[in-house]
Parts: C-alpha cells; sequence; structure tokens
C-alpha cells in the first residue's frame, strides 16, 4: 500500500526557529510512514519560489529507501495561490499546519475548500487560561487537534466539547527532544567540549545558571536578572566570584530590554556571559555543550507555551528553574494525592496549576509557582493570564540548586534526564514522531469528507 502524503504548513524545517526544529523532527520521525510535502515559511526566504528536493539527503541521512520529502520555500506564510498550486502538484492526502493560527488567517478562510478534498490536522498550544473562546473558529476548522501541552488538550476538549468532537479529535502530543542533537556527555574531558567551554569563558566558573529565552517582555529578562541578584547577594565575596550568569540571547532587542544596562546597573560586580558578543547563534553542536556546561536552567516567563528549552537541559541531565505555567508544567512531574503524576485527562477539569492545587513535584525541578496572576490582552488575543513570580522566589531556588552540592544536583538532573526520556512521558522525539503517527493513523481511518454547498433558487 502506497504511503499517505502530508503537506506541512510551518517555518522552513530547514532553519533554526523553535518551530522549525521540531518540524524537522516530526518528518524525519515519521519519514518510514509518510511522504511529506512542505510549504516552508521564513522572513525573506533567499530561495523563495524554489522547489528544493531533499528525497535523496533524506534517503541517506534516514536509511529510508522510499523516503520523499520537499520544501517549497516562502516568505512570510505564503498566500491561497501557493497553496492551491502545491495542492494540484502533490496531491497530498492532508495538511498539517504548526504555529500561531493568525500568522495564517487567509488558510483558515479556506478550510471548506481544503475539507472537502482532504482533513486538516493542527499541532496546537495554547499559553494560559482563560479559555481562549477566540481561538474556537480556528480549532473548529481542524479535523484533529494535537495539543503540545496538557494544559492545551484540556483547553481544546472543553471549547470543542460543545461541538460534537469525537475523543479521537484531540489528542496529547508533546514535544518531543531528539536525543541525536541533544544528549548528557558523559566526558567532559572531551577535547572538543573543553575548547568550547574556554571560547565563551565558562571553564571560569563552577556554579552556572543559563537564560535562552528571546529578549522579550514575556520571558521576563529583568526579572531573571534580579532573581540571580538574590541568590549570588546571599553567598559570601568568595562563593560570589564561583558563579555566573550565561546569557544566549540577543544583549539588545526593542522587544524586551537592554541587557547589558540592566546587569551593569542592578549588579556590576557579578559574573555575566553573553555569548552574543562570541559569535551569536550556535549550531546543534555548540547548543549541546552549552546545556552540558551550564549547572541551572532557569525559565520565568510569564506566558510559555512548552519550554523547549528546559526540556532540553532535562535532556542532558541539567536540572531546572521554571515558573508553573503553559506548558512547563508537564516538565515538572506533579503529581496527585495518590502519587500518581497528572495526566493530560486531568488537566480538562483543572486547567492550570498555576495556583498550586497541586505541590508535590519531580526531583529535577524547583518550580516558581505565580505570586501574581494578572489579565492581560491584545485586539488579537482579547485576554490571557500573565503568571508573575516574584524574582526572590526564583532567588530563593536557585539556592537550593546551589547549596545540593555538585554530586547531588547531578543525581537530580539524571532522574530529569530519564523522566523526560521515558516512553510514558512521550518527551522524546521517538515517542512524538509515535504519538503523530497514532493520532494521525486514526484520523485517516475515521474521516469523512465535509458536504458540499448547494445553491437552491428562492
Amino acid at each position: 500500500m502506497s504511503k499517505k502524503k502530508i503537506l506541512l504548513m510551518s517555518d522552513d524545517l530547514r532553519m533554526h526557529s523553535g518551530v522549525a526544529c521540531v518540524s524537522k523532527d516530526v518528518v524525519l520521525g515519521t519519514i518510514k510512514e509518510y511522504d511529506w510535502v512542505q510549504i516552508g515559511g521564513a522572513v525573506k526566504h533567499p530561495e523563495e519560489g524554489k522547489i528544493v528536493d531533499m528525497s535523496e539527503a533524506v534517503k541517506n541521512e534516514e536509511g529510508v529507501s522510499d523516503a520523499y520529502l520537499k520544501v517549497y520555500p516562502v516568505s512570510g506564510y505564503g498566500n491561497p495561490d501557493i497553496l492551491r498550486q502545491v495542492l494540484d502538484i502533490e496531491k497530498p492526502d492532508a495538511i498539517l499546519h504548526f504555529t500561531d493560527p493568525r500568522f495564517w488567517v487567509w488558510f483558515y478562510n479556506m478550510e471548506h475548500e481544503i475539507r472537502q478534498n482532504i482533513p486538516i490536522f493542527y499541532y496546537n498550544i495554547w499559553d494560559d487560561l482563560p479559555d481562549p473562546l477566540y481561538n474556537t473558529n480556528f480549532y473548529r476548522s481542524s479535523d484533529l487537534l494535537m495539543g503540545i501541552s496538557k494544559q492545551t488538550y484540556g483547553i481544546n476538549k472543553r471549547i470543542l466539547s460543545k461541538y460534537d468532537y469525537e475523543d479521537w479529535q484531540t489528542q496529547y502530543v508533546p514535544h518531543g527532544i531528539n536525543s541525536r542533537r541533544i544528549f548528557k556527555i558523559e566526558d567532559k574531558g572531551d577535547t572538543k567540549f573543553k575548547k568550547f567551554e574556554e571560547q565563551y569563558g565558562l571553564n571560569k566558573y563552577k556554579f552556572k545558571v543559563l537564560y535562552l529565552n528571546r529578549n522579550i517582555r514575556r520571558k521576563q529578562p529583568g526579572d531573571f536578572v534580579l532573581a540571580f541578584k538574590h541568590f549570588v547577594d546571599g553567598l559570601t565575596e568568595e562563593q560570589q566570584k564561583e558563579c555566573c550568569l550565561v546569557f544566549h540571547t540577543q544583549p539588545s532587542d526593542e522587544n524586551g530590554t537592554d541587557l547589558k544596562a540592566v546587569c551593569r546597573t542592578l549588579m556590576p560586580d557579578y559574573n555575566v556571559i553573553f555569548t552574543y558578543d562570541n559569535g551569536g547563534p550556535m549550531n546543534d553542536e555548540q547548543m549541546n555543550y552549552l546545556y552540558n556546561s551550564i549547572d541551572v536552567y532557569m525559565n520565568l516567563a510569564s506566558n510559555e507555551g512548552f519550554g523547549l528549552g528546559s526540556c532540553e537541559a532535562l535532556t542532558t541531565g541539567t536540572p531546572i528553574v521554571v515558573t508553573v505555567t503553559g506548558g512547563l508544567q508537564d516538565q515538572c512531574g506533579f503529581k496527585k494525592e495518590d502519587g500518581s503524576r497528572l495526566t493530560a485527562e486531568d488537566y480538562v477539569e483543572l486547567g492550570s496549576n498555576h495556583r498550586g492545587e497541586h505541590k508535590e513535584h519531580g526531583e529535577w525541578v524547583h518550580p516558581v509557582f505565580p505570586s501574581n496572576i494578572s489579565l492581560q490582552g491584545s485586539p488579537m488575543t482579547p485576554y490571557i493570564f500573565d503568571d508573575r513570580v516574584q524574582y526572590e522566589d526564583a532567588g530563593e531556588a536557585l539556592r537550593k540548586w546551589y547549596d545540593m552540592g555538585t554530586e547531588e544536583r547531578e543525581r537530580c538532573g539524571e532522574v530529569g534526564r530519564q523522566f523526560v526520556k521515558d516512553k510514558n512521558i512521550g518527551m522524546d522525539a521517538d515517542e512524538m514522531a509515535n504519538g503523530f503517527i497514532k493520532a494521525m493513523n486514526t484520523a485517516f481511518e475515521k474521516w469523512k469528507l465535509r458536504e458540499q454547498y448547494t445553491l437552491e433558487a428562492v
């Protein structure tokens, strides 16, 4: 039987955004099961108008003799004409959409035209409550919704409950980390690893805390600095010298702040490394070295759909500090009163654990519960909770990891590594691919053609 062909609409999988990296892992992880075509978006794409056939490269890389993968590069996110051309040329059996639907309004305006022939699958996420009823039409335009976080799964189930969606149409499929790219380095005496640490000055410090988010307001970079300062203020002068804050982000961004100015003013005598001063963004190998070099990964975002950075850090055995919000909750391993872990089904009723209904968590994380939950919004997204933590609480969480010592931190980090690699958790790339295959094959079996409209004279 011939393989189903799926058209993926997302960031170009050859790029380095989070969406692009996950897109690549999904495609390569399922290339044995499906043929793939992508309308690959990028800002001012240098290959716009070309057709890039990656089939031979994938055959060699993945060892799949009948691999089929073509990319149609576009600037921005395409338009109806491009989509119709690709549909006519490639004749896919389904469309898989992945990214914020607001970038693809033109696509959703075509949903009835598309769904008369093939189904639409949506790999979706939403950062926080209250339930985004303004997303309802996007959700209803999709035949299968795969929620990236347990919170998103709950949102999908609640919103679609009144529209006769069947259970197979809403699934929980978390992001999975590719262990070929990100993994624990057992031998840190390796020459290349040591040269990497020397290049960025990381070898000078015994306790390093990493900021990896974009320098934008909802990622709270200023609070991150204050949390680190609060932590280091409580140490002796000798201890302070062995601690370092590592920023792997643009030091200055109009959507965020001037981090160098913040650090110069608030903690002029403490150690800070800006990796972008020494080469800018890193490739996969360098990123893996970075995760393996640091001692704690911290994410204090007030909204976070999933949090790839913290999950990748755990994959290397590095413990974390995170805000209890959005998809970051899934990485905390929260438990119920009976000792079992919270499931996606639990979030249908729970909504979110950001108010601390469940406090027991995994050894690999010191979660920071929000001290303030405020309602923010914009014309396109009228309301969404903003989960803000006290920077002092985050600083105390860092102090706990510091006081624990290297050996115990590494033990906890290893427990976290086993957690995200557990097949029952699903945060490994292979398990993510299996989740896609199971959900989409079920959809192919159960999906029915939409009825066409008919016009009658009155």
